[in-house]
């Protein structure tokens, strides 16, 4: 083959591979505008009353569009929770071991799980789950499968260490991780229902319920 016609061949190459490359990238962007326009939608209107019809309409493509990405509302919603709450669980989960106390570590990551969730879209996302899960149990089972079961065995690992080092005193806690966590729920939920009436500090909440499962701090 002469120099000409190895070049020739070279920019062809490069040609083809151009509009591949950028097909992909416009693809990724109306999947992500989709997705966007869902979470806008589903915290608007509710899981129920959500169309695709009103997705694509936010999202600026056709209805048919959606298709090609998504067979059907539940699997936008799916979509949803695994780029939108399960990194923050993930993050739980893949924690390297403590170099101070296990409260430390629980206490900064329950405190950035506040920060990111309560009053973002997180939240909102998780207030919708709580509110139409029962009427949608599959939904309901994916997220269980997804994030909740994920939580509660990165907090059972972290409760189980704190009662080998003697940190928690209480060994029937790790039977229960849910505790753990509760000023978390109990901090999504208050925020969408009784905030306007008795504003919740929920970090200072966090503080006082490890105050009660490790034992107050020590003032020096």
């Amino acid at each position: 083959m002469t120099k000409r016609s190895t070049k020739l061949a070279a920019s062809s190459a490069a040609d083809g591979e151009a509009p591949a490359s950028s097909r992909a990238a416009r693809a990724a962007e109306r999947r992500q505008a989709i997705v966007d326009a869902a979470m806008e939608e589903f915290i608007a209107r509710g899981f129920a009353a959500t169309r695709l019809d009103d997705i694509a309409k936010r999202a600026g493509v056709a209805k048919g569009t959606i298709y090609l990405h998504f067979k059907d509302k539940e699997s936008m919603f799916e979509e949803l929770v695994r780029t939108v709450i399960v990194p923050v669980v993930t993050r739980l989960t893949t924690l390297p071991p403590p170099a101070g106390s296990v409260r430390d570590l629980v206490e900064a990551f329950a405190s950035n799980f506040l920060k990111e969730v309560i009053n973002t879209r997180r939240g909102d996302l998780v207030r919708l789950i709580v509110a139409e899960g029962p009427r949608f149990p599959s939904v309901a089972d994916f997220y269980y499968r997804e994030v909740v079961s994920r939580g509660m065995a990165g907090m059972r690992t972290l409760i189980e260490l704190g009662i080998a080092r003697g940190e928690i005193r209480q060994k029937d806690l790790a039977r229960y991780p849910q505790i753990l966590v509760a000023p978390a729920m109990i901090a999504v939920i208050w925020q969408s229902l009784f905030a306007r009436h008795s504003p919740l500090d929920a970090q200072e909440m966090l503080r006082v319920h490890l105050d009660l499962i490790f034992g107050e701090r020590r003032t020096t």
